[in-house]
């Protein structure tokens, strides 16, 4: 499996928060785009590359600049990201990590431990 472009998956994301931002579901975003949800799907997870007349449409349907969805780009660092950084983002991506990340945030510091104490002692059955 080839791995996913670190461009793309920043775009997809980019995509994928500005939608959320505006309550517009992928359905939605997919009409304006003249797509079907799952290739919106793709886009948001960095699967699929958008092309730039689609990023066009993008920009226009979530009223934005093309230039929002590479802000934070500019910089080597953000490029040249880890590995661990890049499956965290991915993992954030999944309708489950934005689920569990959105209620972990929050627990208390101790509910926090005993989540990660059980996620461990499930890894490792």
């Amino acid at each position: 499996m080839e791995a996913l472009n670190k461009v793309d998956v920043h775009v997809g994301h980019r995509i994928r928060s500005r939608r959320k931002e505006i309550g517009m579901s992928q359905t939605d975003l997919a009409n304006h785009l003249s797509l079907t949800f799952q290739q919106v799907q793709k886009y948001e997870r960095g699967f699929n590359r958008i092309s730039a007349s689609k990023m066009h449409d993008a920009a226009r349907a979530l009223g934005v600049h093309i230039e929002y969805f590479f802000e934070g780009l500019d910089n080597e660092t953000e490029l040249d990201r880890s590995e661990s950084e890049a499956s965290v983002t991915q993992f954030l991506l999944t309708r489950e990590g934005a689920e569990l990340s959105s209620h972990f945030s929050k627990l208390s510091a101790n509910q926090r431990k005993g989540v990660l104490a059980l996620v461990r002692m499930l890894v490792l059955d």
